[in-house]
């Protein structure tokens, strides 16, 4: 797919946001947002397409695409653009304010930025304005607290991408990238890209399209920032030296002071350059493999390099087979355009199957989510449909599910003969998301408690960037998840990525399994399953965790179970 697609989708989104915020017609925000969802989707590249044939994508639509990406703008943005200040698009940026709030507090108030939000609650000036109470209030404070600490950090989507297209565009004879990607943190900074390669590679680097701004320009490092306002590092180092120099940059800090006290203990010296004896003679640094050996190590996973114990472990030849993408066999949180999806039933299965799996679970949305206007007959029907598709797929087991709506109770939408209809059930929390810490705790616990869950999805519920995750006790809830069998999903979706890996070690200590689902709602999201691998091996899980990596009998078996 082409990167056209994902540019074109973010100047719809953008359009959407700022026609809003000048008052536009709900439902036509609502239409560009869905051609937006659509052509992120689309699994084929937009330049190479007549981009009507997309599903939601009419005349109107279609002109501004086809604009874009002549020009990499449309009239009606620039317009937009032009009449609504910077600060107030960042203003809705701020968890739980609307564009409506935003525009107001602008034009009554002439708050225009995040900034000013924070003084002027802290000055008592929205003190008596309707729709902004003492709870509203504090709300938006800890909205701009927590953009604040996520500053230019991004998700692991973003950063992955601009690091593959960094090192797609170079002629390196090695490259790599290190640094908290390569361990798969939630989220990233700056990137680390280490290469090996010819002399004018940082001049091809500075050219390349995607830079925007040089910041640091040498022969061995070059710091530069890229169209997706983030930071990237290149440095060009010694072929000789770069196992050490992939240690080094990879890190965490924590891990790298272990290792190098290891190396003091021994009169040695490590540094990105190599591990050197006290004459300062090599004794290892062309592979990260050597040096760890040369410690008395076997080889850490770059996931696990956080001093989290794996240092130890690695002394004594006791880390984990850590869960790859390879043993996946199946995905059990899907969607299709029957609710919230882009891509046919049909399509759907078929990308499941091309990815070699075992089973696939189609889970369209309940009908809680009114929204979506799903119905039992819909449901029933699209089974009658998955029936007849598995005559045509007969390596892949088609799951029939649904992801049902946890209620402010811990209800949940169809009542128990029919959830027993289903093959798999995820439950997931998609409202009253500021509940209290008790209720929320509760709400869980009685979701655990139903025989027809079989699944909690995405549950913490937060959005990086946009939303923070509930508030819940989450010993309880894993401890409750534990004694009913109930599975902890790790969803993948990079600006998801939930349970993140500190939950994930907590529920994992509780005794808790879980399932790494792509929550896919378009064919390129199916790809998103390496992200949630890199949480579940940041939080030591290996498959006898991870209920999708077992056959389908011992699934089936243990979701079945009384």
């Amino acid at each position: 797919m082409g990167r056209s697609n994902d540019e074109a989708a973010a100047a719809l989104e953008e359009y959407a946001d700022l026609f809003a915020l000048t008052g536009g017609d709900a439902f036509r925000v609502r239409s560009y947002q869905k051609a937006a969802k659509s052509i992120a989707g689309f699994p084929e590249d937009l330049r190479s397409t007549d981009v009507r044939k997309i599903p939601g994508v009419g005349e109107a639509i279609a002109k501004k695409v086809e604009e874009f990406l002549a020009r990499g703008s449309f009239r009606q943005l620039d317009d937009l653009r032009g009449r609504v200040p910077d600060g107030v698009r960042r203003l809705t940026r701020v968890p739980s304010l609307g564009p409506k709030k935003a525009l107001f507090l602008f034009q009554e108030l002439g708050i225009d930025s995040p900034d000013a939000l924070a003084e002027a609650i802290r000055a008592g000036r929205l003190t008596g304005l309707r729709g902004f109470g003492a709870r509203t209030e504090e709300n938006l404070l800890k909205g701009i607290e927590q953009m604040e600490q996520s500053g230019r950090r991004v998700h692991l989507g973003i950063a992955m991408d601009v690091a593959e297209r960094v090192m797609a565009s170079l002629p390196a004879e090695r490259i790599a990238f290190a640094g908290s990607l390569r361990r798969m943190k939630e989220t990233i900074g700056d990137i680390d890209v280490l290469a090996i390669g010819p002399a004018g590679l940082m001049e091809t680097f500075v050219r390349q399209p995607y830079v925007t701004e040089v910041i640091a320009h040498g022969e061995r490092k070059t710091s530069v920032r890229t169209d997706r306002g983030i930071q990237v590092d290149l440095r060009v180092v010694p072929a000789e030296s770069w196992g050490a120099a992939l240690v080094y940059f990879t890190g965490s800090k924590q891990h790298n002071i272990r290792i190098r006290e290891m190396a003091v203990k021994k009169g040695w010296k490590l540094s990105e350059y190599g591990l050197f004896d006290a004459d300062d003679q090599v004794i290892a640094s062309e592979t990260e493999e050597d040096v760890y050996r040369a410690l008395g190590m076997s080889w850490v996973p770059p996931t696990l390099r956080e001093d989290g114990g794996e240092v130890q472990a690695a002394l004594r030849g006791e880390l984990p087979g850590l869960v790859t993408l390879e043993d996946l066999k199946g995905d059990l949180h899907t969607h299709t355009d029957l609710t919230d999806g882009i891509a046919s039933l049909e399509d759907m299965v078929a990308a499941g199957a091309a990815r070699g799996y075992a089973y696939y679970a189609v889970t369209d949305h309940a009908p809680d989510l009114a929204m979506q206007r799903m119905t039992l007959d819909k449901a029933l029907e699209q089974r009658a449909r998955l029936s007849d598709l598995q005559r045509r797929y007969p390596d892949m087991r088609l799951l029939h599910g649904t992801e049902l709506n946890i209620a402010p109770d811990g209800s949940v939408d169809w009542p128990a003969d029919v959830l027993a209809g289903f093959d798999v059930c995820v439950a997931s929390v998609h409202s009253h998301f500021g509940q209290s810490r008790e209720e929320m705790t509760r709400r869980f616990i009685t979701a655990c408690e139903n025989p027809h869950v079989h699944i909690i999805g995405h549950p913490t519920t937060g959005k990086i960037g946009k939303r923070p995750p509930v508030d819940a006790d989450w010993d309880a809830v894993f401890r409750a998840a534990a004694r009913t069998g109930t599975v902890m999903e790790i969803d993948s979706y990079p600006d998801r990525a939930d349970l993140p890996s500190d939950l994930v070690r907590l529920a994992r200590h509780h005794g808790v399994k879980f399932s790494i689902d792509s929550d896919s709602h378009a064919i390129p999201h199916l790809a998103h399953q390496r992200f949630g691998i890199g949480i579940a091996q940041r939080a030591w899980l290996t498959t006898e965790d991870v209920v999708n990596t077992w056959p389908l009998e011992r699934l089936l078996a243990y979701l079945d179970r009384p």
